[in-house]
């Protein structure tokens, strides 16, 4: 049934971008939300960036709690979560917004940008993946 959480998973990031843009008026992005408090360029909306993040934070730490941890193919590898989350953040600034703002957000508003990014995102996390277990053998 672990893909009952992947499923839940999506509808809550759906219904929270739905709800996001009908409340705000304006495009849900994790990585534009994080980005403006890292910066200090959200000082005007500070109180509802933080909200999100401690949301997007606190529901997965909340339900761990509760329920035992599903399974994931996460390694354990420190250095390398180290490294993918700097490369996630240096694409996400790249491309101007993250799989929330362009992959959930520009794909149903049918938006090129959006759909480009995805893609982008889709074929070089796969290169990554293959230059890394196959070519590197480091997972």
């Amino acid at each position: 049934m672990d893909w009952a959480w992947g499923f839940a998973g999506g509808l809550l990031i759906g219904g929270a971008a739905a709800l996001f843009l009908l409340v705000n008026g304006r495009i849900m992005g994790a990585s534009g939300l994080l980005g403006g408090l890292v910066d200090g360029s959200g000082r005007v909306n500070f109180a509802e960036r933080s909200a999100f993040i401690a949301g997007l934070v606190g529901a997965p730490a909340l339900i761990a709690l509760i329920h035992a941890h599903p399974d994931t193919n996460a390694t354990s590898n420190v250095g390398l979560l180290v490294i993918g989350g700097l490369a996630v953040g240096f694409g996400t600034r790249m491309a101007n917004g993250c799989t929330s703002g362009h992959g959930v957000c520009g794909i149903s508003r049918f938006s090129l940008r959006g759909i480009a990014a995805t893609l982008a995102y889709l074929f070089f996390g796969g290169l990554t993946m293959l230059v890394v277990r196959h070519g590197l053998g480091m997972l």
